[in-house]
């Protein structure tokens, strides 16, 4: 039997994720030449977990992965916090660019606001990486996760890491997912097929997150690997477009992270060669574009006590005006609550709108603004007009809801999708470090 809806469980969000397949939301369409599978990691990485004691009791707290194609190109975008994180900084400056061949992960403490010692913690987890796997240091990225402020634990970190290198294998993406949790309740992971003009290739993906989400780009990390052989101009283009177009778009309660990072990694070991301006780059493009939509909404369908996920789309006006309304809705409060109740409370819509536009100074006279939720008009130039109350009223009990705000000009059109705002939420936040 299904949970009633009012009883939000995290193990009924792990279920229903499990049950639903990977592309499980309306708003991503999986595209035609996607398939899933469950083939474990592309050719040429490998990944394996650890204990390193820092979440104790021997928690899996570490996470390795490899890729052991010499000529490995990669692409990796980083928080925009103005608090960066000793992993974020270490990856971002002492990496070589377009060449991260290791990245090195732990769970339980973000080695954030951690200051110099955070910084030597960084680049012994970088440094010691490098040597048991047999890279230079300046191509391993360090990623941290967990409680900020509190000095990353160091005691098992060498142990940890040789253990994982011990254990390397093709088919621990599972094992990778699941290591670099933290709040989240269910791993999110993608494995699929790529058909392309030239060939077949295979792209993999691990990711989390659950709160402290609104990358300006959560914690959030998102590793992901292929087997295509991309330029390096192409693999930095792709990923910027892609995540531009889904974490970019995603809000959980619109705080950014200060370890925020995603990594594409591209071993060649398919021999399919993805030419830039080609139709496998199209392609290949379509794939990573679905393939990152779907874990963003993952993240913000797991939302630490989310029940349903809303998407506002906002259009007409400026692209600031209009991206401004839009970020105000999915991270008003008023808004949430009422995403969570089911309750199809417009005037909240209006009212952030509203707000948002007076604070920048542009709305001293009234707005003729059109509302609508799932299709449903509900205001039309400013004013209320007829509509069909329980019709409204299934379409905001609905998993997935989506609000369209139209503001006065055309052309310009944005989204943010974002999870409710629950008692679960305020309960594991009140509690996060006690």
């Amino acid at each position: 039997m299904t949970p009633p809806d009012d009883v939000p469980t995290r193990a009924r969000r792990a279920a229903a994720s499990a049950d639903a397949g990977f592309f499980s939301s309306r708003w991503v369409d999986r595209p035609a030449h996607v398939t899933e599978d469950a083939a474990g990691l592309p050719g040429g990485f490998r990944a394996a977990t650890a204990a390193a004691g820092i979440k104790g009791d021997g928690a899996i707290d570490l996470g390795l992965l490899v890729c052991d194609a010499p000529e490995c190109v990669s692409a990796a975008r980083y928080t925009r916090s103005g608090v960066l994180a000793p992993p974020v900084l270490v990856s971002r400056d002492e990496t070589t660019p377009n060449g991260i061949r290791a990245v090195v992960v732990n769970s339980g403490n973000a080695n954030a606001a951690t200051g110099d010692g955070g910084m030597i913690v960084a680049r012994e987890m970088q440094q010691v990486t490098a040597q048991a796997v047999g890279v230079d240091a300046a191509a391993v990225a360090v990623c941290s996760t967990g409680v900020i402020g509190v000095p990353l634990p160091t005691a098992g970190l060498q142990a940890g890491i040789g253990a994982a290198v011990a254990r390397l294998q093709q088919d621990a993406d599972v094992a990778l997912a699941t290591a670099i949790m933290t709040t989240d309740a269910f791993e999110k992971r993608a494995s699929v097929t790529v058909a392309l003009p030239s060939g077949t290739v295979r792209l993999t993906a691990q990711c989390k997150g659950a709160g402290m989400i609104e990358p300006a780009f959560a914690t959030m990390l998102c590793f992901v690997q292929t087997d295509a052989a991309l330029e390096p101009e192409t693999a930095e283009l792709l990923l910027g477009v892609c995540v531009k177009r889904s974490f970019d778009r995603v809000s959980v309660d619109g705080q950014l992270s200060t370890n925020d990072t995603v990594i594409l990694q591209c071993s060649g070991a398919s021999g399919v060669q993805v030419a830039p301006e080609s139709e496998d780059e199209l392609r290949f493009g379509a794939a990573l574009d679905a393939v990152l939509r779907m874990l963003a909404i993952l993240i913000v369908r797991d939302g630490e006590g989310a029940r349903r996920v809303g998407r506002v789309v906002v259009r007409g006006g400026d692209m600031g005006v209009a991206e401004r309304c839009a970020r105000a809705v999915a991270n008003s409060p008023l808004v949430k609550a009422a995403l969570h109740g089911a309750d199809p409370n417009w005037g909240r819509i209006a009212q952030t709108v509203g707000q948002a536009l007076g604070r920048a100074g542009t709305g001293s006279s009234p707005l003729a603004l059109d509302i609508a939720i799932e299709g449903i008009t509900v205001c039309a130039g400013g004013v209320a007009v007829a509509y069909e109350l329980d019709a409204l009223n299934a379409a905001a009990a609905c998993r997935e809801v989506e609000y369209v705000v139209g503001l006065p000009g055309e052309g310009c059109e944005t989204e943010v999708i974002f999870s409710d705002l629950s008692h679960e939420y305020v309960t594991i936040n009140a509690e996060y470090t006690t």
